[in-house]
């Protein structure tokens, strides 16, 4: 699972403490990894409530419940070797240990959200202009750091298989295609950052899952009263040994109850989370 909690499930606007809701839902999905964005003190409290291995991303002997650590990484399984590098805001990984002969790496990742538009196709933008203004700011150099330092993991994922994800406040260019220009003011738009993210070998697993973007949007955030929902959230991975075989995004605007898996939770975010099984074959 990757899900960004929003200030640590606590966000003023919500007007509660949500994090109890937080434990539920993830309990009910039974993920093994938990990936969390803005865990913002609660990454710990969450860990223990479940029985988890906690790990989190952030200056080694950094306080477990530091308010103003970003990311951090849940485990049903014990922890390996961690791997930093870049920004502890922005990215962070670990080994999984699944069993005495087999791990995974995973990464958890944060990108900028500049620049921004709810409705990044009303700007008087062709596609290559907004693909263009999609680059500017920080993350052209952002997103080219964290895969230059990830080309070596992503080189060897036969031994060693790697999922990442995050929260990448971007659209993707698996949305934004023939089928969904009706929906774009007629553009289809090769989205640069998810792009990238894919040259490197890295698929979308939940597009995989679930190809069609009309039918199946799998929104991720948006803020009631808002045109704003896209689906920013993401799941990827790379190894031929790796295979998705269910893929879900769920989500429902903050402080509405959402029914998920037969238990009703007050949901505590503005973003959903998406989840995804894998099978893993045997190296």
């Amino acid at each position: 699972m990757v899900w960004n909690i929003w200030h640590g499930g606590k966000s003023d606007t919500i007007e509660r403490d949500g994090v109890d809701d937080v434990v539920g839902i993830i309990k009910a999905s039974e993920a093994d990894i938990v990936l969390m964005i803005e865990t913002y003190g609660s990454g710990k409290r969450i860990a223990d409530s479940l029985g988890y291995y906690f790990h989190l991303i952030d200056e080694p002997g950094t306080k477990a419940d530091h308010a103003a650590t970003n990311l951090s990484i849940l485990s049903r399984f014990p922890f390996g070797e961690r791997v930093d590098f870049y920004r502890y805001f922005n990215v962070g990984g670990i080994e999984i240990m699944l069993g005495d002969d087999e791990k995974i790496l995973v990464f958890n990742t944060w990108l900028n959200y500049q620049p921004w538009k709810n409705q990044p196709q009303l700007l008087d933008k062709t596609p290559r202009e907004l693909v263009e203004w999609e680059r500017s700011g920080s993350r052209e150099n952002e997103v080219n750091t964290i895969l230059n330092h990830l080309i070596p993991y992503l080189n060897n994922t036969e031994n060693l298989p790697v999922i990442l994800g995050g929260d990448f406040n971007v659209w993707s260019h698996l949305d934004w295609t023939e089928a969904t220009k009706d929906q774009h003011s007629g553009k289809i738009v090769p989205w640069w950052t998810t792009s990238r993210f894919e040259e490197e070998g890295l698929q979308d697993s939940y597009r995989i899952i679930k190809p069609d973007p009309a039918q199946y949007p799998g929104i991720s955030w948006g803020l009631p009263g808002e045109q704003d929902d896209h689906r920013i959230d993401y799941l990827l991975f790379k190894s031929s040994r790796l295979m998705p075989v269910v893929s879900e995004i769920h989500k429902v605007d903050y402080n509405d109850s959402i029914n998920y898996r037969g238990k009703s939770f007050s949901f505590p975010s503005d973003h959903g989370f998406v989840w995804t099984e894998f099978v893993l074959e045997e190296n």
